[in-house]
């Protein structure tokens, strides 16, 4: 990919508004602000599925945040010739993923499954994989990486279209939501459900771009609150007007909100990070917490594919607990922090036993922790 159309010399910018390097470790150094704010929507991700808080994502839009970052890594990424980077996205995403489906799979096949043609997309993810009902739990968040996976092969068209007119491309990629609201729905089935998460968070994944090319860096701070507070106030009036149709106002039932909402948080975090060049670098004296950010961003597919299959085998598991009468006294079993904490046990389980698939699909050398 060429480096930025508009006539002018947009390198210092870049250089101020460098990204982290990718989670394979291809660079040495990484920014210790985007690795926090993955790992903070990584918990608040397996926060939400535990507990179940409507208001979780007005706290924190967690695919909002990840979004946005992907699109910041893409566009540096997409420096360098466009095949080669999404081939190597793809090879470090689809291996956790088939690993993680082998499991699944097989679950739903014990259990009397028969699939049918459509059981290639869990091959290839670019729509909902299928699957038993029974199991839709620990399968329903392959929305994510569907999208993903769509945002990193429409990246080379998205990121040129951008560069012929950065302001006016990044205010209207929230045109998409609004058309599928209110002028056409789209399809049914997998094409119409694609089509309405990528229009929720192209956004996202645009302030990504905006902050890697310098677009944020130039905006003043005025200009951004007013566009961050506009869109936060749409988004949330849209969720809370519209309750009464979708019986809450969390912004996972109401796509539109969460497009304008996601937006309106994730444009000041981008635009704090290019403008006063946080880095979060003094993490690193805090060993623990380094260590931390540190191994969730390393191991950030296998937290996300196996959270949900570590919170299902959490409750059978609490459920033995109560046969041992001093964990019946003593501990706190019928809990929802109590099973929060032994889910993330259970992940930190999974991480050990599955996590080295991410190395390998990095080509790295696998180990038990980075």
């Amino acid at each position: 990919m060429s480096p930025d159309r508009r006539g002018q010399d947009t390198r210092p910018a870049r250089r101020h508004a460098r990204g982290p390097q990718p989670a394979d470790g291809q660079a040495p150094q990484r920014d210790r602000y985007f690795d926090t704010l993955r790992a903070l929507a990584l918990i608040r991700v397996v926060a939400y599925h535990t507990f179940g808080w409507a208001w979780a994502g007005m706290v924190f839009p967690s695919m909002g945040v990840m979004f946005a970052l992907a699109g910041t890594l893409m566009a540096k990424s997409l420096e360098r010739p466009a095949v080669p980077v999404v081939r190597s996205r793809l090879r470090r995403i689809l291996p956790p993923f088939w690993f993680w489906g082998v499991f699944v799979v097989l679950a739903m096949l014990v259990h009397g499954w028969i699939p049918g043609w459509d059981i290639v997309y869990w091959v290839v993810p670019l729509g909902d994989p299928p699957g038993e009902a029974w199991a839709e739990q620990a399968w329903e968040i392959l929305w994510y990486l569907r999208t993903y996976l769509w945002f990193v092969l429409l990246s080379p068209l998205l990121l040129r279209l951008f560069r012929l007119a950065p302001a006016p491309v990044l205010a209207l990629s929230l045109a998409p939501v609004l058309v599928l609201a209110f002028v056409r729905a789209g399809p049914d089935g997998r094409v119409g459900t694609a089509l309405w998460d990528l229009a929720t968070y192209l956004c996202c994944w645009m302030l990504g771009f905006a902050h890697r090319d310098g677009l944020l860096r130039r905006m003043r701070p005025a200009l951004v609150a007013v566009a961050s507070l506009a869109a936060l106030g749409v988004g949330g009036w849209h969720a809370f007007a519209h309750r009464a149709e979708a019986g809450t106002y969390d912004l996972d039932e109401n796509p539109l909100a969460q497009a304008f909402w996601s937006a309106g948080f994730v444009l000041p975090l981008m635009w704090a990070k290019t403008y006063f060049g946080i880095d979060f670098a003094g993490l690193t004296r805090h060993r623990r917490a380094n260590r931390i950010v540190t191994v969730f961003n390393a191991r950030a597919v296998t937290v996300y594919l196996w959270h949900e299959i570590a919170l299902i085998l959490a409750v059978p598991l609490i459920d033995r607990f109560w046969d041992v009468p001093a964990f019946e006294t003593y501990l706190p079993l019928d809990s929802q922090w109590f099973l929060f904490g032994v889910g993330w046990l259970l992940i930190g389980a999974f991480v050990l036993l599955c996590g080295w698939v991410e190395d390998v699909a990095a080509r790295k050398k696998p180990r038990l922790l980075p």
